[in-house]
């Protein structure tokens, strides 16, 4: 579910400012091309981690925000970040 370069990343904004619309999204990660984010927000919306809220106007706007299940997920996230930053040293 959450394989995909970009798929934890629009998590974390996502879960960070709770609703973004695409461009705010599509601006907030350099690097990613238009066609791999809305690729990546199918997928996630799919999979019930995030919802899709269209409003009919022109131009069309286009919101997404973490559903419950996705923001549910969210501490176990934060706690494996918390994890990886603790990776002792090797040398």
């Amino acid at each position: 579910m959450l394989e995909g370069r970009w798929k934890m990343v629009i998590i974390f904004h996502l879960f960070d400012r709770q609703v973004l619309r695409f461009s705010e999204l599509e601006r907030a990660i350099p690097g990613v091309s238009q066609k791999m984010l809305i690729q990546q927000l199918r997928d996630l919306e799919r999979d019930g981690i995030v919802e899709r809220q269209i409003y009919a106007q022109v131009p069309p706007k286009v919101e997404y925000r973490l559903t419950d299940w996705g923001q549910a997920m969210c501490p176990a996230l934060d706690s494996l970040l918390e994890w990886a930053a603790q990776k002792p040293a090797t040398g």
